[in-house]
């Protein structure tokens, strides 16, 4: 049995109140549709996209994160609706999987129960106990009868909970036969994926209900439903790593984004955010810190520590209020409160407080390299580019402007002047209390 998948995503998503299109907005650090995508090729190699609203956008992103997709251009203008998204597209499986591209938290372990049913459509279905809004869908003796729409249903009709979740197996030959038997008479003039189930269902083909989990086939249609599945996406991602050995404190409070890695024990505090294809081994992110798109290995960062993009950081301690950036560290201690950006430094070296690499100019980025065991004594300044070699101590409060040779002291600070009796002349003479 070979398997083709269809994703639609030609809707405009106005309850987005966004001018990016639906599918592209992120949960966990992916657009709702990668996400999407990410599962349905653990069951297949050929995924189709539909497209319509804000395409090129869509399938410039897609086309640079998969290989071997094909992505299809609804004619809305003709034929609108999730009925008319089909129309033109050849099948090359056997069977035909449709998924909506608002279904991010769908999971590749239900999808494939979709393809273990004989059936001439099996159709996703689930128990709710508010279906208020909902199409009904009528199950008799474990087949579907009719879905029937709240606002045609009967008493009886509205009391059931089994609704429809959207997403369908065909045979083949069953689009092929009934997408041209699609009609827009209806109140919207849209062909709808749905009528096809009636159809069959006339002419004694076998519809197979699939009861499927609220959860994982959740579509997100506004702000707030982005908001729940990620919360849903965020307690997935941080069971897994729990699950691995990553030990969370208050795992709730923490943000974690999918491309994220762990290696070994490590600990996250509470508070943290941890971003983009971040990896980090052995170690320890303590309170409020934010990581992105690093590696960090064998060191300590935090509390309240922020590493920027690109930066590599081994047998390190990071302390409060260090901001670090595209910079190399290794074995190095940075207590609090300094900026270390686009820099290079060594083992057995102490960054002082208040120490800044001045790595920007207002056009360009220059490079500071410090080397091993260097002291850099509190409130310095390294004025890049600049070299410092081994063996260096530089004085505190000091401006470094130029290279410093091995061994040696660096050290720039203006005398210390005292001028007698300056507050009482400025301030004026207070009777002593």
């Amino acid at each position: 049995m070979s398997l083709s998948i269809v994703i639609l995503a030609a809707g405009q998503g106005t309850r987005m109140k966004s001018n990016l299109p639906k599918v592209l907005h992120k949960i966990s650090g992916r657009p709702m549709i990668w996400h999407i995508i990410k599962e349905a090729k653990k069951i297949s190699n050929d995924i189709t996209v539909v497209l319509y609203h804000k395409a090129d956008i869509i399938q410039e992103y897609l086309e640079k994160e998969f290989e071997n997709l094909h992505f299809v251009l609804q004619d809305h203008a003709n034929y609108p609706g999730t009925g008319g998204a089909l129309r033109g597209i050849s099948f090359n499986g056997d069977k035909v999987l449709v998924l909506n591209g608002d279904m991010p938290l769908v999971q590749a372990s239900e999808l494939e129960k979709f393809t273990r049913s004989s059936a001439d459509i099996v159709m996703s279905v689930i128990e709710l106990e508010d279906p208020s809004g909902y199409g009904r869908v009528k199950i008799c003796d474990g087949s579907v009868q009719e879905i029937i729409e709240q606002k045609d249903a009967n008493e009886e009709e509205l009391v059931i909970c089994t609704v429809n979740a959207g997403v369908y197996l065909f045979k083949k030959e069953i689009l092929e036969k009934y997408l041209p038997k699609l009609s827009n008479d209806n109140a919207q003039k849209e062909y709808y994926l749905t009528d096809i189930i009636a159809l069959a269902r006339a002419d004694g083909l076998t519809i197979e209900p699939l009861f499927v989990s609220e959860e994982n086939f959740k579509g997100v249609n506004s702000k707030v439903d982005l908001a729940h599945a990620e919360e849903i996406m965020q307690d997935r991602i941080k069971k897994r790593w729990m699950q691995e050995g990553v030990i969370f404190r208050l795992p709730q409070t923490t943000f974690v984004e999918i491309d994220v890695a762990f290696e070994g024990e490590c600990e996250v505090e509470n508070g943290c955010v941890l971003r983009g294809k971040t990896h980090i081994k052995e170690s320890h992110i303590k309170a409020h810190s934010v990581i992105e798109e690093s590696q960090i290995s064998y060191s300590t960062i935090g509390p309240l520590a922020r590493i920027r993009p690109g930066s590599v950081i081994k047998d390190t301690h990071i302390g409060n209020f260090v901001e670090v950036k595209k910079s190399h560290l290794k074995g190095v201690k940075a207590g609090h409160l300094s900026y270390l950006g686009d820099s290079e430094i060594d083992e057995g070296t102490n960054i002082g407080a208040g120490t800044i690499t001045c790595n920007y100019d207002g056009k360009a980025k220059y490079k500071t390299k410090i080397g091993k065991n260097v002291f850099v004594g509190s409130d310095t300044q390294l004025v890049a580019p600049v070299v410092i070699e081994d063996d260096v101590i530089i004085a505190a409060g000091t401006t470094v402007t130029k290279d410093v040779p091995r061994g040696s002291l660096a050290i720039s600070r203006t005398p210390l002047k005292i001028v007698k009796d300056f507050y009482y002349k400025f301030f004026g003479k207070k009777d002593a209390q």
